[in-house]
């Protein structure tokens, strides 16, 4: 069994890789660590848990090398910029390995992998480090990453995407309260996001050349969970050309499929898989990209990645059922 350990499992991806975890085959958790909510019972915080664990938030953290034996690897949940922090003030043994699901590591400096699967799954595979990609990144990287392998991106790349709730994460704000969410829509950080940075990296790792501009525009959706990336540009093969490369490229890969038909968000919801749906529109392709960010895009990906650095079968733990309806 690989043991676990958890930084900051009191948020939301923390607690959906509680949920992950507690259920996978080959895996179990040795500690959750939360300073918010440190010595209460995890299932107090995440109610969906109780019956399935008496696990109680850690309230320190290990203090020398033999307690750090715990864990074979560990989760590092907190916002953005504590992980750093964090690293930096205690001294994680060589023996434990680390998944990052923060934004801090994501450039692939101070050596931490990119942890998509799909660019460069063999590469994890004999990883110390890995630092998780973005929700947004994740789905988009995933609509655009044949094209870059096939030296197919000539020209500026354009993204409309809206995402749920939880993608802001568990700390209040103004643009997350029910009253202000809820029935609305509206657009933030447009063409300046901060996951436009990975992702010109990772169509850089396959297409060297490429140095087009990506306009991304996202939106906040009055739903809780999921993405959808709506992502176009000028492409002149046919759709079915497009289509045999889509198929081609994801052929090895469990989670990313194209679809024959359009494709909503609550087949992906709870799920750690990404549909694809391909359209031409005269020498535009759209491709339309769904995923769940707190699985595929946070905590379902952070597993993934923990599988492949383990040698255990990519999609350990993960076959999750969609919510549907």
């Amino acid at each position: 069994m690989i043991k676990t350990g958890i930084i900051g499992a009191a948020g939301y991806t923390g607690g959906e890789l509680l949920r992950i975890l507690i259920n996978h085959p080959q895996a179990t958790v040795s500690w959750a660590h939360s300073q918010s909510q440190a010595g209460k019972p995890v299932a107090h915080t995440h109610t969906d848990l109780l019956g399935d664990t008496d696990l109680a938030f850690a309230d320190k953290l290990p203090s020398d090398p033999t307690e750090w034996q715990q864990i074979d690897v560990l989760f590092l949940c907190s916002g953005h910029g504590q992980s750093k922090k964090f690293l930096a003030e205690n001294t994680v043994p060589p023996s434990v390995k680390i998944i990052d699901l923060s934004a801090d590591f994501r450039s692939q400096n101070e050596g931490f992998v990119y942890g998509l699967p799909e660019l460069q799954r063999e590469t994890i595979k004999t990883a110390q480090r890995v630092a998780n990609p973005g929700c947004f990144a994740t789905s988009i990287e995933l609509a655009l990453l044949p094209l870059a392998a096939a030296g197919l991106l000539h020209e500026a790349v354009h993204v409309s995407a809206v995402t749920g709730s939880t993608g802001a994460g568990q700390a209040l704000s103004d643009t997350t309260h029910f009253t202000w969410r809820n029935n609305n829509l509206s657009i933030y950080k447009a063409f300046s996001h901060q996951h436009l940075a990975e992702i010109k990296m990772s169509l850089k790792t396959l297409q060297d050349g490429f140095t087009s501009p990506v306009h991304f525009v996202p939106y906040r959706g009055d739903f809780t969970r999921g993405i959808m990336a709506n992502v176009y540009t000028p492409f002149s093969p046919t759709l079915a050309e497009a289509l045999t490369l889509y198929k081609n490229y994801y052929a090895t890969h469990p989670f990313t499929h194209t679809s024959p038909q359009e494709i909503d968000l609550k087949q992906v919801v709870n799920t750690n898989k990404c549909l694809l749906y391909l359209q031409k529109h005269g020498d535009l392709l759209l491709i339309t990209s769904v995923i769940d960010n707190l699985t595929k895009g946070a905590s379902g990906q952070a597993v993934q990645n923990m599988n492949l650095v383990f040698g255990l079968p990519e999609d350990a733990g993960l076959r999750l059922k969609a919510a549907a309806f």
